[in-house]
Order: C-alpha cells, then structure tokens, then sequence
C-alpha cells in the first residue's frame, strides 16, 4: 500500500489558514485528487476550519499534516488530516446560536469526517480527522478520542 505524508508549518496569523488551504490544494492534486472533487472541498474546509482553530484559540504557530493511503487504480484508503499546535487544552466544541459568526468549527468537522479525535501531543495536543475514500467503507459522523478523556472548557 502505498502511504504519501506531507507537513506545513503554520505560523501564528490568521492570513495562513489561506496559505494552509492552497498547499493542501496542491497535495491532493498531485495524488490524484482533483480540486473540484467533493472530497477535495470537504478536506479543504476541513483544513481551514482545524487551522483556524489552531491559529486562533491558541495564538501559536501550528503543525499541519496530511497522510493518503492506497492508489487510485485500488479503493483508496483513508485520508488523515491532522493540526498539532502548543496548547495543551482539549478541544471544546460549542453549539453556536442563531447569527454567530463563530462556534461552528468542530460541528463541522464533526458532520464532514468519518472520524476525529485529538490526543495530548509534547506540550500541545493534535486534532486530527480522516476521510475514507472509499464510499462502501464510510461510517460519516462517528468522534473518536484516541482514548483522551473528552472534557469541554
């Protein structure tokens, strides 16, 4: 099986959850996975929702990873994009009311990915999601904590 992991650096601005969304861009299309694909969108505002996060909440650069699994001519394997930044504060996901404009972000990761968790990481923690290529394998909306203790703050 063939296994494709890259890695960006994020720094502390929010003007690099742009910068973050463009690379992923031309990761996935160097894999085979086209910008106007679904998939590509969801993994792309998945991407700019889990840098948000982590430029915003923590006011620290950050870590962004993305790892494909399989080969096109094969079912695809499973798509894992992970942000690790240096807050060591579990993720806390609100339920944004009516008109807000903000709180929605792990909702979305919630509804959009198969799977997500996060774990203690160093000092910091990593929020990590994935995607399984692959329709007949998908179970969309299942959260996962790699064994972390969920605690909202």
């Amino acid at each position: 099986m063939q296994v494709l992991q890259v890695q960006l650096e994020v720094g502390a601005d929010p003007a690099e959850v742009g910068r973050a969304r463009r690379w992923v861009r031309t990761r996935l299309a160097g894999s085979g996975i086209q910008a106007d694909e679904p998939l590509a969108e969801t993994l792309i505002l998945l991407v700019s929702e889990l840098v948000t996060n982590a430029v915003v909440h923590t006011g620290h650069p950050a870590v962004l990873r993305m790892v494909l699994t399989g080969t096109q001519e094969q079912c695809p394997g499973t798509v894992r994009v992970e942000v690790s930044d240096s807050c060591a504060r579990p993720p806390a996901p609100r339920h944004a009311d009516g008109e807000a404009t903000n709180g929605r972000g792990l909702e979305l990761v919630d509804g959009l990915a198969d799977r997500w968790g996060w774990r203690p990481e160093g000092a910091g923690k990593a929020i990590w999601c994935e995607i399984d290529r692959c329709a007949a394998s998908a179970s969309a909306g299942v959260a996962v904590y790699d064994g972390a203790a969920f605690e909202a703050v």
